[in-house]
C-alpha cells in the first residue's frame, strides 16, 4: 500500500503545492489571474488536452444544466487533475450526496449556484470538510487522493480540507443584497458572479455591459477585495476583461466547448464561403 505523506504530491505531480486544490488557490492568493475553460456536454479527456495545450489555467465544469455521464465525468476529472487542470463545477443542488460524489471524483472547488445566504455556505462548508470542522464522510483512495491509498487518515483528512474551494455563486438580486453577508462568511475561497442570470435579475436579460449590471457586479468586486476573496466572473469580450482585471478580478470561466466549436466552425465555413461565392 503507498504511503500518502501529510502533503500529498504523487510522482510527476504538476502541481507544486502538493495537490490542484492548494495549487488553484495559491496561485490566487499569489495574485495571479486564472483563465477557467469551461465544459458543459462533451466531457473528454482528449477536450482537456486541447484546453491545457491553448494555455487554461483550471477547469470549471457546468454541472448544473448539463447532462454528464457519472463514469465520463471521473475519468475527465482526473486527467484534468494529471495534466494540472484544477477542477471547478457546480453542485446540481445543495445536497450532500452531490457534493460528496463530485469529491470523491476529484472536484477540489465546489461552486454553489444561486447562492443567497451564509447559512447556505456554511452548509456546503460542512459537506467538504472533515470533523471537527464539517462533516464530509471519509471515502479515501478514490478519484480525491489520485488513487493512492493513505496510511494515515488523519494526515489525508488534513489534506483534503487543505484541497477543497469553496466557490459561492451570486447571480440572483438577493444574494446581491445580501453580498458583504455572503462575501465575509469565513471559508469562502472565490466568488463568482454570473453576468447572465445577473443581468436577466438587474432587468437587462444579456446586458453584461450595461451599467445597471456592472455597478452592483463592481461593488461585488470591491467587497471581495476588502475582505480579501478572490473575484470571478464571464467577461463579455477580452476587451470588457481587461477593465475586470485592472479593477482586481482574479479568474474567469470563459467559453465552453460548445461555443467554441460554432465560432471555429462558423469562421472555416466563413472563410471557405468567401471565396466559393
Amino acid at each position: 500500500m503507498a504511503k500518502l505523506p501529510t502533503s500529498f504530491s504523487p510522482a510527476g505531480s504538476p502541481y507544486p503545492e502538493g495537490g490542484p486544490g492548494r495549487h488553484l488557490k495559491a496561485r490566487l492568493q499569489n495574485g495571479d489571474v486564472l483563465l477557467g475553460a469551461m465544459l458543459s456536454e462533451y466531457i473528454r479527456p482528449s477536450i482537456v488536452k486541447l484546453f491545457r495545450d491553448a494555455g487554461f489555467d483550471f477547469l470549471y465544469i457546468e454541472y448544473e444544466h448539463g447532462f454528464l455521464d457519472p463514469a465520463a465525468l471521473a475519468d475527465t476529472v482526473l486527467y484534468s487533475r494529471a495534466v494540472g487542470l484544477p477542477v471547478v463545477a457546480k453542485t446540481p443542488q445543495l445536497e450532500r450526496a452531490e457534493v460528496a460524489k463530485m469529491l470523491e471524483c476529484g472536484i477540489v472547488g465546489v461552486q454553489l449556484p444561486r447562492t443567497e445566504s451564509r447559512e447556505e455556505i456554511e452548509t456546503l462548508l460542512s459537506y467538504l470538510k472533515f470533523p471537527p470542522r464539517g462533516t464530509r464522510a471519509v471515502a479515501p483512495g478514490w478519484g480525491n487522493s489520485d488513487y493512492v491509498r493513505p496510511a494515515d487518515w488523519q494526515s489525508w483528512m488534513n489534506d483534503q480540507d487543505a484541497e477543497t474551494a469553496v466557490v459561492v455563486h451570486i447571480e440572483t438580486c438577493v444574494g446581491y443584497e445580501r453580498a458583504e453577508e455572503i462575501v465575509s462568511t469565513p471559508g469562502v475561497d472565490m466568488v463568482y458572479v454570473g453576468p447572465g442570470d445577473f443581468s436577466i435579475e438587474m432587468g437587462h436579460p444579456g446586458g453584461y455591459d450595461h451599467p445597471d449590471v456592472l455597478g452592483p457586479m463592481r461593488e461585488i468586486l470591491q467587497l471581495c477585495r476588502k475582505h480579501g476573496v478572490a473575484f470571478g466572473t464571464t467577461a463579455s469580450s477580452a476587451e470588457a476583461a481587461k477593465e475586470w482585471v485592472a479593477n482586481g478580478t482574479q479568474f474567469f470561466e470563459t467559453a465552453d466547448e460548445l461555443e467554441l466549436i460554432a465560432d471555429g466552425a462558423s469562421k472555416l465555413v466563413g472563410e471557405y464561403r468567401e471565396f466559393l461565392r
